[in-house]
């Protein structure tokens, strides 16, 4: 069995495992239906809706919803918690309100840049081999439950509490990562589709603040939900604080800054302009460009 095979067959028990893990903290001090904790559930629901769509998208060897079922997963995830709380407060549908408003947008963007292009890249090796492709999708499973799983934690308390000023503060911090994230993805999709542009690489509008400012604003938001949700937490739930720090770990040393960044090399390091972008421009965080 090659590497990338042994790889895969390592990482699904791998991630089951650590969603047992999290499913287990998470449920601590929360509700349950039927007897059976309700976060563990919907950690069950996210990896059972992966394992539903790999057939089809194996079937016919496509990749092009894989972000879209993702992103539906979010939704169905989120409201699902929500409808068997048994209980809908202020905070739960406030959190319920920023994963859908987040997921439809980022989702249907998702979607349609694929349509567009035909293909995703990352997929171009993965979906011919069964083993890769449904670790793949089961990763996705992972990636859903361990970002989702602040909200989710904070729908399912046992505990309940008002609005505060920290929920507030929490909402700001959000609205502010969607704003950027937003905004960055609709600079880059502008730019892309002037003919002008092609093979270029973008340098203008928040870009120019940042060579991944969509991800700077995908970090941010997830911070602000955790901030949302924290107030109800107790015990063992506070494991679930970790749905940030998650989402920054995955995006700058895994499947995002990393891949990107390397891409990029492969297709502008020889060139001053990008190289001296390079040097000016922060990697994430939203700053003003370097001197030089």
């Amino acid at each position: 069995m090659e590497s990338a095979e042994r790889n895969a067959a390592a990482s699904i028990p791998l991630a089951l495992l650590a969603a047992a893990g999290l499913g287990w903290a998470g449920s601590r001090n929360g509700v349950s239906v039927g007897g059976v904790p309700l976060f563990a559930l919907s950690i069950g629901l996210a990896f059972a809706m992966q394992w539903i769509a790999f057939v089809p998208a194996f079937a016919f060897r496509t990749e092009r919803f894989y972000d879209l079922v993702g992103s539906i997963t979010y939704i169905v995830v989120a409201a699902f918690t929500v409808a068997l709380a048994g209980r809908i407060d202020a905070r739960a549908s406030l959190l319920l309100a920023m994963v859908c408003v987040w997921a439809l947008r980022l989702g249907t963007f998702l979607f349609l840049r694929v349509l567009r292009s035909g293909r995703d890249e990352r997929f171009t090796e993965i979906k011919r081999s069964s083993l890769r492709f449904l670790s793949a999708w089961t990763l996705q499973g992972l990636w859903v439950s361990f970002t989702l799983s602040a909200t989710l934690a904070a729908i399912a308390a046992s505990k309940t509490g008002r609005l505060g000023a920290t929920a507030w503060i929490g909402v700001g911090v959000w609205l502010a990562g969607f704003g950027i994230e937003a905004v960055a993805d609709e600079q880059k999709r502008r730019f892309r589709a002037d003919l002008a542009h092609r093979g270029d690489f973008i340098r203008t509008g928040l870009w120019a603040w940042s060579r991944h400012p969509n991800y700077f604003g995908e970090i941010v938001l997830w911070i602000g939900a955790a901030i949302v949700a924290a107030p109800v937490f107790a015990g063992w739930q506070w494991v679930t604080m970790l749905s940030p720090l998650f989402v920054i770990v995955l995006l700058t040393r895994v499947s995002g800054v990393p891949i990107l960044e390397r891409r990029a090399d492969e297709k502008w390091g020889e060139q001053e302009e990008y190289e001296r972008y390079k040097r000016r421009t922060s990697v994430l965080v939203l700053r003003p460009p370097r001197r030089g």
